[in-house]
């Protein structure tokens, strides 16, 4: 049955619109990491991270806890939230040129809830519905999407990151469930087996923090091209902008 319209115009196109990146990568990624190399461009760039937070306390219940420890009893309530919370996330206002995010709802419906339903997690029918609710947003809400950078680890040496950081929910997490997400990080940003709503900068993410500098600094061209724009028509051009390689797919 085809969703219902809500209105004369889907909710989220009203006002101006940012260029919108999403930061997609597995965990243990670095996309927080990330969001911070760009707090030096804030009075342009809107950053917004993953409602960890919100998912590690709702109303005084640890909904990401309780995923990890009982998935087959919580993988559904908790990617309901997900999609509440990342959809509060794309939906959010500003004035500014540039909208940063980590992570979207692109990547739980992709990666996340597929791991759950191939796992045995996610009961076929609860699959269905999620994906009821996937179509009805698509159908009625504007989802930006200019860019996705996709933060590309390999599983090995993301899992001993999450070992080191130590968040009290990861302690459950083996390095199967990190190789699973990883397979399909892969095939929905480089293989295309499911659809990519937007030209996808692959950086090289297994490098260690003294390294990976270069690789931030390598999108910050494709990331902050509005403002580029801006500052180009507000004063000549005095010499040509440098080329950066970069990996669109």
């Amino acid at each position: 049955m085809a969703a219902a319209s809500i209105g004369p115009e889907r909710l989220g196109v009203a006002g101006k619109k940012p260029f919108t990146v999403f930061i997609e990568g597995n965990i243990g990624s670095g996309k927080t990491t990330f969001l911070n190399h760009f707090e030096k461009f804030k009075d342009r760039v809107c950053l917004l991270t993953e409602p960890v937070e919100k998912w590690r306390d709702c109303g005084g219940v640890n909904l990401l806890d309780l995923m990890y420890k009982e998935p087959h009893r919580w993988a559904m309530p908790f990617q309901t939230y997900v999609t509440l919370t990342m959809l509060n996330m794309h939906t959010h206002q500003t004035e500014k040129s540039v909208k940063l995010m980590e992570r979207s709802m692109f990547s739980a419906r992709y990666c996340f809830v597929e791991n759950m339903l191939a796992s045995g997690s996610l009961h076929q029918g609860m699959y269905n519905i999620l994906q009821e609710w996937y179509e009805f947003i698509h159908a009625n809400i504007h989802i930006q999407a200019d860019l996705i950078v996709y933060l590309r680890t390999s599983p090995e040496i993301v899992y001993e990151r999450m070992k080191k950081r130590a968040r009290s929910e990861e302690s459950c997490v083996p390095l199967k469930y990190l190789q699973e997400l990883h397979e399909l990080h892969e095939n929905w940003l480089i293989h295309g087996t499911f659809p990519r709503v937007a030209p996808v900068l692959v950086l090289d993410a297994d490098l260690d923090l003294h390294n990976i500098s270069s690789e931030y600094k390598r999108s910050e061209t494709s990331i902050l091209k509005p403002i580029l724009i801006d500052n180009t028509n507000q004063h000549p051009i005095l010499a040509s902008p440098s080329k950066r390689s970069r990996t669109e797919f």
